[in-house]
């Protein structure tokens, strides 16, 4: 069962601006990575659905959560039916996350008071998400879709359409203030922020250090 409630998980996805991105099929390597964001300054994390047993990895990350990162909303991803939502759900999962508007999955997150962030790549998608409820809105693939131009050209005549940005997000300069400029609420960043290499060598250190960079990054264009 989520122990955050919907408003305290929307504050925190604002105040952090940033949702990392993460699958992984071994648990003890997901653990790692989970600490490492959390030392980081991270207090939203996305876990993804995306290999087989991944609810037996996010249950046991959830178990995790609670002893290790006590702070950590935990939320799952890459969900595109109902059913696969409820699990989760049941699983501890605080909110969730998918690549497409599916409006079933809104229904069964607004029955538990659940954010739910489904991915959409058009004005009439966003609009569709908010009136089924979604708060947030996550423009996917984001750089396909039209990067931080597209966001801007959103909020102008949408000025309380709230957006997570997914999708050919860095954590440079350069690249964040573009996104933030343009308006986004938050982004999701994956791979960029978990370089194989580091996941590989057990560099924990590193991960925390790219963290720390992205979210002052982010502090600094809002």
């Amino acid at each position: 069962m989520a122990r955050f409630g919907k408003i305290q998980v929307l504050e925190a996805i604002v105040a952090t601006g940033m949702v990392p991105v993460y699958y992984h099929h071994d648990i003890a390597t997901a653990r790692k990575v989970l600490k490492a964001c959390y030392e980081g300054g991270v207090r939203v994390f996305e876990f993804t659905n995306r290999g087989d047993f991944a609810q037996d990895v996010f249950g046991e990350l959830v178990k995790y959560a609670l002893a290790e990162c006590p702070d950590m909303i935990l939320g799952i991803g890459s969900l595109v039916d109902a059913g696969t939502a409820s699990l989760y759900l049941q699983t501890g999962a605080n909110f969730v996350v998918g690549p497409v508007f599916n409006p079933d999955i809104a229904r069964v997150c607004n029955r538990r008071l659940t954010p739910y962030i489904p991915g959409c790549g058009s004005v009439s998608e966003i609009g569709f998400a908010q009136e089924a409820g979604c708060d947030v809105c996550k423009i996917f693939p984001a750089g396909s879709v039209g990067g931080p131009s597209f966001v801007k050209n959103i909020k102008a005549p949408m000025p309380w359409t709230m957006i997570m940005a997914t999708g050919a997000v860095e954590p440079t300069e350069e690249n964040l203030s573009a996104w933030f400029g343009a308006g986004v609420t938050c982004v999701g960043m994956g791979s960029k922020l978990f370089p194989q290499q580091a996941v590989d060598n057990g560099d924990w250190p590193s991960i925390t250090a790219l963290c720390k960079n992205a979210l002052s990054i982010i502090q600094k264009n809002r």
